[in-house]
């Protein structure tokens, strides 16, 4: 069993989120501990309202929701209700919350078993129970005990996939507009939103892209834009947008314009310690022979570094981000400073074509010839003085021949800043020291 303890501060949010999944039809709520009534007995209003006092006796507590789940082995998809909400019952007094009200969810949207805890850490008399280190002073105890005592599969020592690990979306796998899109945007939000440090919704984009997913704002004359709203939307395998946009106000965790814009300032402060990270790979990266643009693209992302191009409809290039996956950082070119920006790299940043053009600006070769060694292409002459004998070169073959045999310019030319003024000797005049 592993145990994932998260305290918040709306137990609205934790309410509907589970609420929402037993209308979806994948949750169920089995169990009201410590409530004046069952489960099936209370409407919605009274399970809510209920935690909502409690929380009231002490207003100066900030992060007074408590919202915990239970995750069993994959083969322990058969457990029965009655066993879950004991396992449930025992966990919570184990960890000091026997006497709170919590309510318990059965949910089956995951390929394993899990239940979720709804609660608070106000308790009756309206002292708050600390939450400081809860895992590992209380649960972690209390989930050794609870496996033996129940017979599950032990977590500790086994080799799994880390929770909440990101994969990228298959998109033949989504119905568009349904609960599956929903859930493959809101699994990609969740992994992003709490791990990767951006300070914009373009450098966010620069994230979500990977995973065919596009937090959209609007144009600037749109209804979303003008009110402030924020819609995600997955893209197709060429990054256009398909299937129904989800309203940002519609997932669990809220995250909408405002909530991103919170989280920017601090986001800032801790991206600044791996800032230098990129800017030495992509220096390393241009040591050595010029790079085309697609080369630079290719070294950073064996260093796991993403490179997200921003173009315009005409397929201009205007906007440059890095994705640092390792440190979970974004920064936007300019960000790193000028010489990191679209312009910049751009500029050095050239092809090979362009290379050769600029070595040899008057020979016009074709892209095949690059590379090769140049030859003058001349027919062999016959063995006769006689000038009336001698075949004529073609146009082109002249033209590239004069280039190969002409004489290297060695004139007298020098740089003025070479060249060194030889002093002007002044005439003396001889005075005569009789005059």
């Amino acid at each position: 069993m592993v145990a994932v303890i998260k305290a918040g501060h709306s137990m609205h949010r934790i309410f509907n989120y589970n609420e929402n999944k037993v209308k979806e039809g994948v949750a169920e709520c089995i169990g009201a501990e410590n409530y004046p009534l069952n489960a099936g007995e209370m409407s919605l209003s009274i399970k809510l309202n209920y935690l909502l006092k409690r929380m009231a006796l002490n207003e100066n507590v900030k992060r007074n929701s408590v919202h915990i789940s239970l995750n069993f082995d994959p083969s322990e998809i058969g457990l029965p209700k009655e066993k879950l909400t004991e396992i449930a019952k025992t966990y919570m007094q184990k960890l000091g919350f026997g006497d709170q009200p919590y309510l318990v969810y059965q949910h089956r949207d995951a390929g394993h078993p899990h239940i979720h805890l709804v609660t608070t850490n106000i308790q009756a008399d309206g002292r708050r129970i600390d939450l400081h280190h809860l895992g590992i002073r209380k649960s972690e105890p209390a989930r050794k005990e609870i496996e033996k005592q129940f017979g599950l599969v032990v977590a500790q020592g086994r080799q799994t996939k880390q929770p909440y690990e990101l994969e990228p979306i298959v998109m033949s796998k989504i119905h568009y507009g349904k609960l599956q899109s929903k859930k493959a945007i809101r699994n990609v939000l969740e992994g992003v939103l709490n791990t990767y440090k951006f300070t914009s919704l373009p450098e966010l984009n620069a994230v979500l892209r990977q995973y065919n997913v596009l937090a959209d704002c609007g144009s600037e004359n749109s209804r979303i834009f003008k009110g402030g709203g924020l819609v995600y939307r997955i893209l197709d395998d060429i990054g256009n947008p398909i299937g129904v946009p989800i309203k940002a106000s519609d997932f669990y965790n809220k995250p909408t314009l405002k909530f991103l814009e919170d989280i920017y300032g601090p986001n800032q402060a801790k991206r600044m310690p791996f800032k230098a990270r990129i800017k030495n790979e992509i220096e390393k990266a241009f040591i050595g022979k010029p790079l085309a643009l697609d080369e630079l693209i290719k070294k950073l992302e064996k260093q796991g570094i993403q490179t997200a191009l921003r173009k315009s409809e005409s397929g201009l290039l205007y906007g440059i981000t890095y994705v640092d996956h390792q440190t979970k950082c974004v920064f936007n070119g300019s960000a790193l400073g000028k010489q990191y920006s679209a312009k910049a790299i751009q500029e050095r940043c050239q092809s090979r074509d362009e290379i050769y053009a600029a070595l040899l600006p008057q020979a016009k070769l074709k892209p095949a010839d690059i590379g090769e060694p140049l030859q003058a292409k001349t027919p062999p002459m016959p063995e006769t003085s006689h000038e009336s004998n001698i075949i004529p070169l073609k146009a082109d073959e002249q033209s590239l021949l004069d280039i190969l045999m002409k004489p290297e310019q060695l004139a007298d030319y020098i740089p003025g800043q070479l060249k060194k003024k030889g002093k002007k000797k002044r005439k003396r005049k001889n005075i005569s020291n009789n005059q």
